[in-house]
């Protein structure tokens, strides 16, 4: 079945469709990961958009539960080269097409995603639709909202408090006095779902965090009120200045709290500190980002899934930790005094480099010792 991708300046290819009939929009863009394809599909961060894997061989390896990122697929459609019916991998438990079929994905094979790819390099990530059936496409990617502007978390984002205990989410309560009876088990943490990837959890687990999952309109006064040594900002998809009222959360809590955050969490962050972000012109998506620790003279290669980025012109409390060496983007700060810092980049990464794992370790000793609690 003929599929046709249609992006809102014009440009058009054609391929098959993997599953159909459909049609779809969102902001189109690639990555430049060779693996991981299972990860970026569930990773609630790339809600509303189209994802092209650049590398051309996609579903070798097949899909299993181990590797999910979150319950579902989030990404609108996946746009491949090659789509590969018959995996082999002894870890495989279905075929990618039967994973898309199961939740309902589009999948458009047979593209030339090197020109897509080039195309979005050299005019910026932009909106599209793919389509087995529909006509008139490109008005109706002109019509899609743009990403900027776009408030997506409510979409992905945790919609009660949950608790994470090895490796599961598991129900929790807070008491009357909106207190939550931690077991001992870690450095007690307070988590903003904003569509957090499972495997930030699992690190945070294994860095001696005992944890609790809240939902992004709990305010500053909850978090505080659950007796937690410091809060966690997670990732999550869209523009981080549509958020102004979870911004000013963010704000009050630097106040009284330690507060560490990564992608969205790091842009939430800068604003609250008063810093701006802007919008990437086809952000960083992939597994080869090489990132400069500003503090220990370190390069590491990093994982990316980013459209925004934070600037930080105007914001004298804010120190740069870690920058992009591709362009120079912030990827790193921290707060000057107050116990506060985030990343741009992804250290919990699996399906790329493991570089930057041991920060999830820094994480724990500023809001262990800043909060005086340490390890219950």
């Amino acid at each position: 079945m003929k599929a046709t991708l249609m992006l809102e300046d014009g440009f058009t290819l054609t391929g098959e469709a993997v599953n159909g009939p459909f049609e779809t929009g969102g902001e189109v863009i690639f990555t430049t990961a060779m693996t991981g394809y299972q990860e970026v599909l569930t990773d609630p961060s790339y809600c509303g958009q189209l994802v092209c894997m650049t590398w051309p061989l996609i579903g070798n390896y097949g899909i299993n539960h181990e590797d999910m990122e979150s319950e579902k697929i989030h990404a609108s459609a996946l746009l491949v080269k090659e789509c590969c019916k018959n995996p082999s991998n002894w870890r495989s438990e279905m075929s990618l097409p039967d994973f898309l079929d199961r939740h309902g994905t589009p999948c458009v094979e047979g593209l030339d995603t090197r020109a897509l790819t080039r195309h979005l390099r050299l005019n910026g990530s932009m909106r599209g639709v793919i389509s087995t059936e529909g006509d008139d496409l490109l008005n109706k990617a002109q019509a899609l909202p743009t990403m900027s502007g776009s408030r997506l978390t409510p979409k992905v984002a945790a919609k009660s408090p949950y608790a994470w205990q090895n490796g599961k989410k598991l129900p929790a309560e807070l008491n009357a006095d909106g207190s939550h009876a931690w077991h001992g088990t870690g450095v007690p943490l307070l988590v903003y779902d904003f569509g957090v990837k499972w495997n930030i959890l699992r690190h945070l687990e294994a860095a001696g965090f005992e944890i609790l999952c809240v939902p992004p309109d709990f305010t500053a006064a909850q978090a505080q009120a659950t007796g937690a040594a410091g809060v966690f900002l997670s990732n999550g998809p869209g523009d981080p200045a549509a958020l102004a009222s979870e911004t000013e959360t963010v704000r009050e809590i630097a106040q009284t709290m330690p507060l560490v955050g990564i992608c969205l969490g790091h842009q939430l962050i800068g604003q609250a500190l008063g810093a701006k972000t802007a919008k990437l012109k086809f952000g960083h998506h992939g597994c080869n980002h090489p990132v400069k620790d500003l503090e220990t003279g370190k390069i590491e290669i990093s994982s990316q899934n980013h459209g925004f980025h934070v600037l930080l012109d105007g914001s004298p409390d804010i120190i740069a930790t870690h920058v992009n060496l591709n362009d120079g983007t912030l990827e790193g700060l921290r707060h000057k005094t107050k116990p506060v810092m985030s990343l741009q980049y992804h250290p919990e990464a699996a399906a790329g480099p493991r570089d930057a794992n041991h920060l999830f370790h820094r994480f724990r000793s500023l809001i262990s010792g800043a909060s005086g609690i340490g390890s219950r």
